[in-house]
């Protein structure tokens, strides 16, 4: 397992214009076994899940998305497939879909990244379109550009 720096850039939009973004950097760790990459990190006051481990398992065009504490969920995301989840939180429980768009990744024995573009919906009306972009480096390491 390798100490890393991860940064994150999500998008979110709700429609009718309403678009909300957040990008932030943390550290976190991560290791790959075979062709699966896993990636760790603890949620903060930026993302409003503060008092949270998210940790990301990367294999092809496949994702699982793990969060455990103070929200608890777990999200597989594949291309032209559709999935629910449980997601808890302290002031209740939401079954929720997603529908995922595109998986693209790049990652190795260093880090990489991922961009991930899915739909949430709840009762099939849609809540969110989203896109999400991670990039894995180790500790040290100098950003390319």
């Amino acid at each position: 397992m390798k100490d890393v720096v991860i940064n994150i850039k999500s998008l979110q939009n709700y429609g009718f214009d309403d678009e909300d973004g957040i990008e932030f950097t943390t550290d976190g760790y991560y290791f790959t076994d075979g062709d699966m990459a896993c990636i760790s990190y603890a949620e903060t006051a930026v993302t409003g899940m503060e008092g949270t481990r998210t940790s990301l398992m990367v294999e092809g065009d496949q994702v699982v998305l793990d969060r455990d504490g103070l929200i608890r969920s777990r999200m597989v995301f594949t291309p032209g497939e559709k999935n629910t989840f449980q997601y808890s939180t302290p002031y209740g429980t939401a079954n929720l879909g997603i529908d995922t768009r595109e998986v693209k990744q790049n990652f190795d024995e260093n880090g990489g990244e991922m961009e991930l573009v899915y739909v949430v919906n709840m009762d099939h009306a849609i809540v969110t379109r989203n896109k999400f972009h991670i990039t894995v480096r180790q500790m040290g390491e100098k950003i390319n550009g």
